[in-house]
């Protein structure tokens, strides 16, 4: 499902360190919602590269929902850093949060895939606004290793990798990281120093009180044996649809998984 979205309103926060985010709103068709959908993206993407392009956003805006969109920092239209002091999936949880804020709602739907999917855990421990939250493109590893599963790609290796001088050098997947961030725009200094603040110090799970559903890809090495993470949020189901990480997401299952699961 690729249909486009319609051009959102942009705005931006600077939030309490100073960096300034970037954040996309996207208004219903029809009658509204009451409970808006806030959108967390991935790793070297952005929320227009993530949802917009691949059909989530109209999908959810067809059903009568407000869509927000937060570009975390480092990425999109967010301010950029090559601090990694100033990154880790913690930090963009607050960022979130300061932009659920501004929205002034008592309640929102959370959907977050990969690094984005570790923020979303994040922001909902202890967050009672959280209503339903989708879990994407993680597994085993949140439980296993405390954060993206760092057993398949070695996060001080990507990050090398992203500030190589000559990537004709790297082996294949770091090549292949290396060439979808340049592809996608990101600024590769801001992705290395993310890269290296990377979240290991695992998620409360127990502090989860939204609905909660797991979506992976079948063949995703990144969201391997996703049970696991399933069964540590309380109440959570799985829901596995085709693909490795980049297919997954970009299936109509995916989306279809998502929009039914946030239908009233």
């Amino acid at each position: 499902m690729n249909a486009p979205a319609n051009e959102p309103r942009t705005a931006t926060v600077v939030v309490d360190d100073g960096t300034e985010i970037a954040y996309h709103r996207w208004d219903p068709d029809g009658a509204a919602h009451p409970v808006p959908v806030v959108l967390q993206h991935g790793f070297t993407v952005d929320t227009r590269v993530e949802w917009a392009s691949r059909g989530i956003v109209p999908a959810l805006t067809a059903t009568g929902r407000t869509v927000v969109g937060i570009d975390a920092r480092g990425h999109g239209l967010s301010q950029k850093s090559p601090d990694p002091g100033r990154y880790g999936e913690t930090r963009m949880a607050r960022d979130l949060l300061t932009v659920v804020d501004l929205l002034d709602a008592p309640a929102f739907d959370l959907v977050g895939y990969s690094m984005g999917a570790i923020i979303s855990l994040l922001a909902a421990t202890g967050e009672p606004r959280v209503r339903r939250l989708v879990i994407g493109g993680v597994g085993a590893g949140v439980v296993e290793v405390g954060g993206v599963d760092t057993r398949v790609l070695r996060n001080d290796a990507l990050a090398e990798a992203l500030l190589a001088d000559d990537p004709s050098t790297l082996p294949p997947e770091l090549a292949g990281m290396r060439a979808s961030a340049t592809q996608s725009g990101a600024d590769l200094r801001s992705m290395a120093a993310q890269a290296l603040a990377l979240h290991t110090a695992g998620v409360d799970f127990a502090r989860i009180t939204a609905d909660a559903i797991v979506i992976a890809g079948d063949e995703d090495p990144l969201a391997v044996r996703p049970e696991v993470l399933a069964d540590a949020i309380p109440g959570a189901r799985l829901v596995l649809v085709p693909g490795d990480h980049g297919a997954a997401i970009n299936s109509a299952e995916f989306s279809t998984a998502v929009v039914d699961f946030l239908r009233d």
